[in-house]
């Protein structure tokens, strides 16, 4: 019996047949690859591409996959999104913002991942693109430019079409100073004085923009700043003023009061964050929405100053519905 199996065996199978096996997709998948790796058709991919829903790149010419990128994509497609169970938030810093995550993960303990990763507005955007953060928070110029401002930034990038825009609250921009310095000096265009030592932030910095279009009004030229430091977020340019590296940065109120330090109001700015469409109504965006309509966060806004909360949580803008909604 024992030869007669593998007798029949052997004629089940060719001789020296391999048993086959599905290859490994590549790393960098091409459009056929895809296609195969998803079973839709070549112009389902194509499409997907062209309209950035899927992560992909052009290199000269032809459309490349990165093949973790597609597995990610695919499990935030299939179980409601990767903020089930983790929220970064990239882009522009703010005291109370960094304040209501802190709140949300102790809340969560080991339930859910949230972090903060405070990179200033266009490297934010960026990385929401590029899906390596969830959200990005934002802003750019005066609050009255903001309803057009904002949505402008965002359409560069294709994703844009998936993306909203919730206001978290108004913000009191101008700048952070050196205790004494604006008692001495009285005006913004005795602080481009050569002995007075500035604070530069990085391009791409709401705050820099703010300030760039503030001071043209006073008739002095940014580039005239005598620069002894420079700073990547809000926090870190009040604190080159209070360790002393500086004597001005531009920033935010909130942030001056964090330091111990002056503030010369410039005006207010709307302070913002994009996401996509999808994230509005899950749990731990709500979550945070919740922090920071809290007890807690609302003492800490009173204390910093220079916050008004009275939109939190409204729809200002999307592709198709410019509309506000309320959250």
């Amino acid at each position: 019996m024992a030869g007669h199996r593998k007798t029949a065996k052997a004629a089940e199978a060719p001789q020296g047949a391999a048993p086959t096996a599905t290859p490994e997709p590549s790393r960098f998948m091409n459009v056929r690859e895809v296609a195969r790796y998803l079973q839709v058709n070549e112009k389902k991919v194509y499409a997907l591409a062209s309209e950035g829903r899927i992560p992909a790149t052009r290199l000269t010419g032809k459309w490349l996959f990165p093949r973790d990128l597609v597995d990610q994509w695919m499990l935030e497609s299939s179980h409601g999104g990767l903020l089930t169970d983790r929220m970064v938030i990239a882009g522009s810093d703010d005291p109370l913002l960094s304040r209501a995550l802190m709140l949300l993960a102790s809340e969560l303990r080991g339930q859910a991942l949230v972090s903060y990763a405070p990179t200033g507005t266009q490297l934010g955007l960026a990385l929401l693109a590029g899906r390596r953060a969830d959200l990005c928070a934002l802003h750019w110029g005066p609050e009255a430019e903001s309803s057009h401002r904002h949505p402008a930034l965002l359409r560069p990038y294709p994703q844009h079409k998936d993306w909203i825009l919730v206001r978290l609250c108004r913000r009191e921009q101008g700048l952070v100073l050196a205790p004494g310095l604006w008692a001495a000096r009285g005006r913004i265009e005795r602080l481009f004085a050569t002995d007075v030592r500035w604070v530069a932030r990085q391009e791409g910095a709401g705050s820099q923009r703010f300030l760039q279009e503030a001071v043209a009004l006073h008739n002095v030229d940014p580039a005239d700043r005598r620069i002894t430091a420079r700073a990547y977020s809000e926090r870190d340019a009040a604190a080159a003023v209070a360790m002393g590296q500086a004597d001005v940065a531009p920033g935010i109120r909130a942030a001056a009061a964090e330091f111990g330090l002056d503030f010369q109001p410039i005006g207010w700015e709307a302070f913002d964050v994009a996401l996509s469409r999808g994230i509005f109504f899950r749990t731990l965006f709500r979550r945070l929405l919740d922090q920071l309509r809290g007890a807690e966060c609302r003492r800490l806004a009173q204390l910093l100053g220079g916050y008004d909360f009275a939109e939190l949580g409204s729809l200002v803008w999307s592709p198709e519905q410019p509309a506000r909604i309320t959250g």
